[in-house]
């Protein structure tokens, strides 16, 4: 796909791999509405962006449906046309499920697999007026393999892969393209922030930089593969471990070790990085 003028609508675009993807997008000509809560974030990122294209934001709970349809009239009002849709917001509440919030649980099912389902379906007369273009969906390996500590998360994630799936059944024959990239950790502080609270087998898997990510978000707008699970060998094992679950809980034992001498490594250098600040 060729994205000069082409608009692109980014959730959680204020940071991380939405703050990435935004920048890919606008190296390749693309107009950007960057959606997020936080407004000063999406401000700094939009100020970085608008020496190379055109960059609006829209500060923005995504669970409240009154202000996803508000996205779209701005959308519609400044650009005239939507291209691109990138569902990217998430949102985590680690724990076992007798342990966690209600509201917590109900927040992760709602903003990473509601909102995205409520913004695509707003999304679908743009794009079809515009003629065609894709709605990309970020959801994890969780959502391919059962994982104790992440049940609604998992949930969420799982559900999100089948909508996007469904919904590419929905689309054949049309010029919209919906695909969904399944990442497993990635250097963001969604998971370097709370290293302690991230099961060890999580860090098993070889970890992706939000750039990466990224640049499959992009590479999925045009090619045709509607799934890609990153690193891939995490793809090869969250589809063993629920073709075959026997051999997922002989490997267990051993990813658990691995990615625990690798979140044992993480955390010294995070030490080494403080000790080494200025304000220490």
């Amino acid at each position: 796909m060729i994205f000069k003028d082409k608009t692109v609508i980014i959730t959680g675009g204020s940071k991380g791999v939405g703050a990435a993807t935004a920048r890919l997008f606008a190296d390749a000509g693309a107009n950007l509405m960057l959606v997020a809560r936080d407004k000063k974030n999406l401000e700094a990122i939009a100020e970085e962006l608008r020496d190379r294209t055109r960059v609006e934001i829209f500060a923005m709970d995504v669970t409240d449906v009154d202000a996803c349809n508000d996205l779209f009239k701005k959308v519609a009002f400044e650009f005239g046309r939507v291209d691109v849709l990138v569902n990217n917001a998430g949102h985590r509440a680690r724990g076992n499920v007798r342990d966690v919030d209600v509201a917590e649980l109900g927040k992760v099912i709602d903003v990473n697999l509601r909102a995205p389902i409520v913004l695509t379906r707003l999304a679908l007369p743009y794009l079809e007026e515009s003629g065609g273009g894709a709605i990309i969906n970020v959801a994890s390996l969780h959502g391919r393999l059962a994982s104790a500590g992440a049940a609604a998360y998992s949930s969420s994630k799982f559900g999100l892969r089948i909508f996007t799936m469904a919904l590419g059944e929905e689309l054949q024959g049309t010029n919209i393209k919906a695909a969904v990239v399944s990442p497993g950790p990635i250097d963001t502080g969604f998971i370097m922030d709370n290293l302690d609270d991230v099961d060890d087998i999580v860090f098993s898997q070889a970890m992706s930089t939000a750039d990466e990510v990224a640049q499959v978000i992009l590479d999925l707008c045009g090619n045709n593969v509607r799934e890609l699970a990153m690193p891939r060998s995490g793809g090869f094992l969250t589809t063993l471990g629920y073709l075959a679950p026997w051999m997922g809980k002989i490997l267990k034992p051993t990813l658990e070790k691995k990615g625990a001498r690798v979140k044992a490594k993480l955390k010294d250098e995070q030490k080494r990085r403080e000790s080494d600040s200025p304000d220490h």
